[in-house]
């Protein structure tokens, strides 16, 4: 989601691919030409965006996702999805 100062909010998760063990969600906040302003992440139980839900509500209770997951496939072969997100005012 895009705020009134041109910045954007969104999640990330991922799916460990290689057996990592490093489950987790990020939110990204990106300024208006795109660049990465502030990021942090979460750990999570499972991969996947029903996982990313579940941890953001906890973690996180004021912030919500605002679109669907959008589903994409990184270089690696693993999978990842992205979904707009906003704080409750």
């Amino acid at each position: 989601m895009t705020d009134s100062g041109g910045r954007t909010t969104f999640l990330t998760c991922y799916a460990d691919l290689h057996g990592y063990g490093w489950n987790h969600v990020d939110l990204f906040v990106h300024d208006s030409a795109g660049r990465e302003i502030n990021w942090v992440h979460w750990h999570v139980d499972e991969d996947g965006p029903d996982a990313a839900d579940r941890a953001t509500a906890r973690v996180e209770p004021a912030l919500r996702r605002t679109s669907d997951w959008e589903h994409g496939i990184r270089a690696d072969g693993s999978s990842y999805w992205i979904a707009q997100a906003a704080w409750d005012e």
